[in-house]
């Protein structure tokens, strides 16, 4: 009987969770075992909203390590000791280094959250949905020396409707990576998986973003606004502006295309018929349905006192 061939996964997020649960029941009926699971400590300071790799792994009882830098010579060591066929990366946050893709003979792969060119780089799903496109899904491609650049095995795409936040983008791609590691995995393990090239000079990279990149330009047009606010909407840290010297939070909204111009407004936050309204650049608004100061809910005619006492 022919051996199991053996797999190092890095992982982390909702992704890492469900393509490790993929391995484990798609891998056992085809001969692959999981060796070691790297993933990270969370963050204190982040809001872990999603599930934990680690705990998967414990629960598994498969052995798990949480190093700050996936280029230690401890993980080396640890990763060399665990003998893999296959390295996998499912939303791991850091470059593996190129010296330890190689301790992987059959090949390192990793799930990307777009479809591959587009949207290389940091944090896809939130980019695909600030930058209003219609779709997005998942890539299975091979590690390379450039992120995100490595031969393509699979890819499944997902709609982004129009008042998707990316929270709701991100569940939809999650769903997208299993299935595109489900479809794959019988082919890579028998060595027949078709690869087609991932063109760069077609694609797109994006860096990672931070809380400061939710602040709202109201000079921008309605659409603009609007897609901030559905890019960077809870759970992340959410789309914000500085007006009465306090900080809002726009947590919720919808775009207003039948509302007319609003041009006797300023732009920026009003109150108009006891109704929240962004009001921007191109003279449009989008009608706000929850805004926070701080973690409290703020009602249009509070906002209105607090802003004009």
């Amino acid at each position: 009987m022919q051996s199991p061939k053996r797999a190092v996964v890095f992982a982390y997020h909702n992704v890492g969770v469900r393509c490790l649960r993929v391995l484990l029941a798609r891998g056992a009926e085809l001969g692959l075992e999981i060796s070691l699971v790297v993933t990270h400590q969370d963050n204190p300071e982040e809001n872990i909203w999603f599930d934990s790799v680690a705990a998967v792994a414990a629960e598994h009882g498969i052995p798990c390590i949480m190093p700050e830098n996936p280029a230690a010579a401890e993980v080396a060591a640890a990763v060399r000791e665990a003998r893999p066929d296959f390295i996998f990366s499912f939303y791991y946050r850091h470059m593996l280094p190129l010296e330890l893709l190689a301790l992987a003979p059959l090949g390192a792969y990793n799930l990307h959250g777009s479809l591959l060119p587009k949207y290389r780089g940091r944090v896809p799903i939130n980019w695909a949905v600030l930058k209003g496109e219609r779709e997005t899904g998942a890539t299975l491609h091979e590690m390379a020396a450039k992120p995100d650049a490595g031969a393509i095995l699979g890819q499944t795409s997902v709609p982004i409707l129009p008042d998707d936040t990316a929270g709701q983008v991100f569940d939809k791609v999650t769903v997208a990576s299993e299935q595109t590691l489900w479809a794959v995995l019988p082919g890579l393990l028998a060595g027949t998986a078709p690869r087609r090239p991932n063109d760069l000079a077609l694609g797109s990279y994006y860096g990672g973003r931070k809380p400061e990149d939710g602040r709202i330009d109201w000079t921008q047009t309605a659409q603009q606004v609007y897609n901030l606010v559905r890019a960077v909407a809870p759970p992340y840290p959410g789309a914000f502006t500085d007006q009465g010297g306090s900080r809002f939070v726009i947590a919720r909204a919808r775009l207003a295309p039948d509302l007319p111009p609003v041009s006797n407004l300023q732009r920026g936050l009003q109150v108009s018929d006891n109704t929240l309204l962004g009001i921007c650049g191109d003279g449009r608004a989008i009608v706000i349905q929850s805004l926070l100061q701080g973690n409290r809910e703020v009602s249009p005619a509070e906002f209105a006192s607090l802003v004009h006492p």
